[in-house]
């Protein structure tokens, strides 16, 4: 059962952009992707409001998610959420294998 937090990361005038940004250019990115577990480590933009960036972020499991929060790439994302001045919003889902049937008519 995989899980998946998104993180919405808010700023001003596009410092959450220059996160997500500083975040890839300085390998963090690429750290966390490697991770044993990691599944998606991937950032949005959103049309609608430029002053937020979409982190979608999904782990094998619990065990891999709790090995990641005490790895050093914890304590980069935190200096850049620092630096950058963002505040957060965190949704967590934990994924299920069965669609119901009134659902599976939508997908193709």
């Amino acid at each position: 059962m995989s899980i998946t937090v998104n993180i919405y990361y808010k700023g001003e005038n596009g410092s959450a952009a220059a996160f997500a940004e500083e975040m890839k250019e300085s390998g963090t990115v690429d750290f966390i992707r490697s991770e044993e577990g990691n599944e998606r480590y991937e950032y949005w933009f959103s049309e609608e409001n430029p002053d937020c960036v979409l982190l979608i972020d999904r782990w094998r499991d619990q065990k891999s998610l709790d090995i990641h929060h005490s790895s050093p790439a914890m304590e980069k994302i935190a200096a850049l959420r620092e630096k950058y001045k963002l505040t957060m919003t965190v949704e967590r889902f934990e994924d299920t294998a069965d669609i119901p049937d009134g659902d599976k008519k939508f997908i193709r």
